[in-house]
């Protein structure tokens, strides 16, 4: 899974390390390892052979939009793909998943829709327009703390 795939940049331009937050969109090019946390929509809008690593200790809230994805952390959010996406074992993805092609790894988990789109559908006005057509993701819960007096 983790071999280099075609037209899939395996380099690492930007990184967002683990002791790291941010806050608000992101837009990069090339390679972007994210180790720590995004709470904002990430796109590449310029690079059609963008990747983007999410590693086990990463944490993205918001939307993604790149066309090579790897994720073994947690994403809260849609996530489209117009070339492919691979999900490692650690992958925990809370929201719809749009691939062009898709790798999972046993372990891995999808809380949402797998939507294959193809050729015909990579033009970016019309996938934007589908993914904001569609219900909102499921949220992670946050852990409720019972005190008794």
């Amino acid at each position: 899974m983790w071999g280099s795939k075609k037209g899939a940049s395996r380099r690492i331009d930007s990184l967002v390390g683990n002791s790291t937050r941010i806050m608000g969109d992101l837009d990069f090019t090339g390679g972007l390892l994210i180790d720590g946390k995004v709470i904002g929509n990430i796109t590449a809008t310029e690079d059609e052979n963008a990747t983007i690593t999410i590693s086990e200790n990463g944490y993205v809230q918001g939307e993604i939009q790149i066309p090579n994805i790897v994720i073994n952390g947690t994403v809260e959010g849609n996530v489209y793909a117009s070339n492919n996406v691979e999900l490692a074992k650690n992958a925990r993805v809370f929201g719809n998943v749009y691939y062009n092609l898709f790798e999972m790894a046993m372990g891995a988990e999808v809380n949402g829709k797998l939507v294959h789109v193809t050729e015909d559908h990579l033009e970016k006005d019309k996938v934007t327009a589908s993914i904001e057509a569609k219900s909102e993701p499921p949220k992670l819960e946050e852990s409720e703390v019972i005190i008794n007096n």
